[in-house]
């Protein structure tokens, strides 16, 4: 049980990323009184751009993403209601590696620019979020699985150096990695079929990275924090298109124009620590009537 106030700490690759996958998580423990602090690793840098006016904004134009990012997820973090926002090794340190050596950039040579995230010293990037680690001494970290999530090589390189940073953190009890339902993406996509005026695609079947849910250790209810997490997607206006159909439905999709459901419930897998309820991070950990469990 802890003797502390509880403190929740998350680590995400770009702008964006805490409020695609995490959101509403952020959303229901920032409302409980929990301190929450969210570390990001890149500016976003190399991010495509959804609306045409701002399309001159990437990076093979005048390269001023990031900076504009940077106000995006200043205005997210405000909506989701988190009190402590940090860059790794300060703003700008690190830039977005693209999606250098995967798949999607197969035939697109391109060389990491020299402050590639992927390309930096993994020891310096896991020391500098040690210290951080050390500053807030949270009890609970998130972050992603081994692959990323979807393979890009910013979001492998924060699982390595979270893996790391949390390794020797006496405070960290538990390690969770923030992952896709397949049962409950296909319920919201399915949900979302037949509704009138859906501007995007609904996804394939190899759209979307799921994880076996038989692997999921702990769902989160975010249902009464989804109107912060649609105001976080919001911000992202460079990135990320809502959507919201007379009957209330809400839908979300980023650049590749694939319509994706606002769920209610948020998936982890538990990757270090004791195991608690399913339906709690801190569960066995906060006093009964504290921050975490109203």
């Amino acid at each position: 049980m802890l003797t502390a106030a509880p403190r929740l700490l998350l680590v995400h690759a770009h702008p964006d990323d805490e409020s695609l996958t995490t959101g509403g998580t952020i959303a229901r423990y920032a409302a409980a009184g929990v301190q929450v602090t969210v570390v990001t690793c890149t500016l976003g840098e190399e991010g495509e751009v959804i609306p045409p006016s701002l399309a001159g904004l990437v990076a093979a134009e005048s390269d001023q993403l990031g900076g504009y990012r940077v106000g995006e997820l200043r205005a997210a973090c405000a909506a989701l209601g988190v009190s402590d926002h940090r860059y790794l090794g300060g703003m700008g340190r690190w830039r977005d590696s693209g999606m250098v050596g995967t798949a999607a950039a197969a035939g697109v040579p391109r060389d990491l620019h020299p402050r590639a995230f992927a390309a930096g010293d993994p020891d310096e990037q896991a020391d500098q979020l040690a210290q951080v680690i050390a500053e807030v001494a949270p009890q609970v970290v998130i972050t992603y699985g081994a692959e990323g999530g979807y393979g890009h090589p910013d979001h492998i390189r924060v699982h390595d150096i979270t893996t790391a940073a949390v390794s020797g953190a006496p405070d960290v009890v538990r390690v969770f990695h923030a992952v896709n339902s397949g049962a409950a993406l296909a319920e919201g996509v399915e949900a979302l079929r037949g509704f009138d005026g859906l501007p995007w695609r609904l996804p394939g079947a190899d759209d979307l990275p799921t994880t076996d849910d038989s692997l999921i250790t702990t769902v989160v209810d975010v249902a009464d924090h989804l109107p912060a997490k649609v105001r976080a997607l919001r911000a992202h206006a460079t990135q990320v298109s809502v959507w919201r159909g007379d009957g209330g439905e809400q839908a979300y999709s980023l650049s590749n124009a694939i319509a994706l459901p606002v769920l209610d419930r948020e998936h982890y897998v538990l990757a270090k620590g004791p195991a608690g309820a399913a339906a709690d991070l801190f569960a066995g950990l906060v006093p009964a009537g504290a921050g975490a469990n109203r």
